[in-house]
């Protein structure tokens, strides 16, 4: 079972491969444009249990399946 600070570092690393501003995720996931850029800095900064609704409007700002955050990686196993 993936726990919540893996999920909170793919978010992290989503969010740094998408070249988008805290503040234009924000917008995206609906938040105040006044208030944007710390609600996204928040969510990555100090969230430890993070919550569905939250991780689904992240995703869907970055057009990332929620998947990749919440699915377990399939470890290699040696021979």
């Amino acid at each position: 079972m993936i726990d919540s600070i893996e999920v909170m570092k793919r978010a992290n690393a989503a969010f740094e491969k998408s070249g988008l501003t805290l503040e234009e995720v924000g917008q995206k996931m609906g938040a105040d444009p006044k208030t944007a850029r710390m609600t996204v800095w928040q969510f990555l900064r100090r969230s430890t249990d993070p919550r569905l609704s939250m991780l689904l409007r992240f995703c869907e700002s970055l057009e990332l399946p929620i998947e990749d955050l919440l699915s377990e990686k399939k470890k290699s196993r040696a021979k």
